[in-house]
């Protein structure tokens, strides 16, 4: 097949720290070319990939502030690849944000596909359902639900490179949490159960308001400790010495790639029981599912007996990018035989 594969523009694809969107955006690019199809990727002009690029920004909005508003640039690389649609069989938009691809579901002479990267309100469903015919990929089960009323045309969970996760065997001793500073992601409650098992805590993710308000002061250096933004081979190291990765979260998330990201590397995971969590842990296997924060502490050191080998070993199994791949190949085909008939 020839795909237009639209990344978001905000940095690059791959990105140079965290991204989760970026990141699966390459690993579904450089798969798909791995398996034979002629991908362009619509992407910065920075970026890394084995694709045709097709770039019409030097660089991303996260690095240049005067890239104002990001909407616009993001509607013009989709535009671009909507432009040169009759040279493609399908084109992939990935909407970090929103759909915006919606708008061009009845212009385009290609089909359209999207996959969305967070939970959507009903709201914004409803205002989609204005194009019943456009096809959405969902990332979970739990997306699913929520895309009631979509044209969901196929559920793909995210995979990740297992082979770059190292294993470790034997961790030191702290937890960790990972992952962007908002209130939803639970960060506090993190720390609060840390605090009530007198556990050290690494917390690894880029500064922000919400930081420097909310979590600073709580850190101590000794008990609490702030990393910072984590690059990949950091994420590894970090995933590795953890004797859990502590997820709490606040909200429904519609996957929770840090979770499949730690299990890689043998390090199993603690999370409350939302969202998409139990699509991505295997309870007693890879990790521990708690209703409250209470039972979570109370339960936590459990899951240190937890095998690291059979938590890395499970994660091989379910999560590998060659899965994702197939998976997203098998939609493409859906979508090009219901165009024939």
């Amino acid at each position: 097949m020839k795909i237009a594969h639209v990344a978001p523009v905000a940095t690059t694809i791959p990105p140079p720290k965290s991204g989760s969107v970026e990141t699966m955006t390459s690993l579904l690019t450089e798969g798909l070319i791995a398996h034979g199809h002629d991908v362009t990727l619509f992407a910065t002009g920075d970026s890394k990939t084995s694709a045709k690029l097709a770039a019409i920004y030097t660089h991303g909005y996260w690095h240049d502030e005067n890239m104002w508003p990001w909407e616009l640039y993001e509607m013009l690389n989709l535009a671009a690849a909507v432009e040169r649609a009759r040279e493609f069989d399908i084109i992939h938009y990935e909407a970090a944000y929103y759909p915006m691809s919606l708008a061009f579901t009845r212009l385009s002479p290609t089909p359209i596909v999207q996959t969305l990267h967070h939970s959507p309100s009903r709201a914004e469903v409803a205002l989609w359902a204005r194009y019943p015919e456009a096809p959405f990929v969902a990332i979970s089960n739990e997306q699913k639900l929520l895309l009631e009323g979509a044209n969901v045309v196929g559920t793909v969970l995210h995979g990740i490179d297992t082979d770059r996760f190292t294993f470790r065997a034997v961790p030191e001793d702290y937890l960790l949490f990972l992952g962007r500073f908002t209130a939803g992601k639970g960060v506090l409650q993190a720390i609060e159960v840390a605090k009530r098992l007198r556990m050290k805590l690494v917390l690894a993710a880029a500064e922000d308001d919400y930081y420097r308000q909310e979590i600073a002061p709580h850190v101590d250096g000794t008990q609490i400790i702030y990393y910072g933004e984590a690059d990949f081979a950091a994420k590894i190291r970090l995933f590795g010495g953890a004797r859990a990765l502590v997820y709490p979260v606040q909200a429904r998330e519609p996957f929770g790639l840090v979770l499949a990201e730690a299990m890689a590397c043998g390090t199993p995971a603690v999370a409350l029981d939302l969202g998409a969590v139990r699509e991505v842990v295997d309870e007693g296997v890879t990790g521990m599912i708690f209703s409250d924060l209470g039972e979570m502490v109370d339960n936590l050191p459990k899951v240190f007996s937890l095998d690291r080998r059979r938590v890395r070993e499970r994660a091989v199994e379910r999560f590998g990018v060659e899965r994702m791949v197939r998976e997203y190949i098998a939609v493409y085909e859906r979508i090009l035989r219901s165009k024939r008939a």
